[in-house]
């Protein structure tokens, strides 16, 4: 039976790049401030009376912009620790 390989996306003795890190920093910032915003955004909008469309489009907002600066503030975290 061939043996299988380890896996490894990179190199023997390398880690992720300076930019790779950055990346993951934002995929998971973006990731955790969308779920934030989802649920902050929902019980504020929910708060206001919103319904409907209305609710959908403030919800969708806010987790766009909650996952937006999240991500923001991890990748330049990720990209200090490089």
């Amino acid at each position: 039976m061939p043996a299988v390989p380890a896996g490894n996306y990179y190199q023997q003795g390398q880690g992720p790049s300076c930019w790779d890190r950055v990346k993951l920093g934002f995929m998971m910032g973006f990731s955790v401030g969308m779920a934030t915003g989802a649920l902050f955004g929902g019980f504020t909008a929910l708060r206001y009376g919103l319904r409907g469309r209305e609710l959908m489009n403030n919800v969708g907002k806010v987790m766009l912009q909650s996952g937006g600066t999240f991500g923001t503030f991890m990748s330049i975290g990720a990209g200090i620790r490089c």
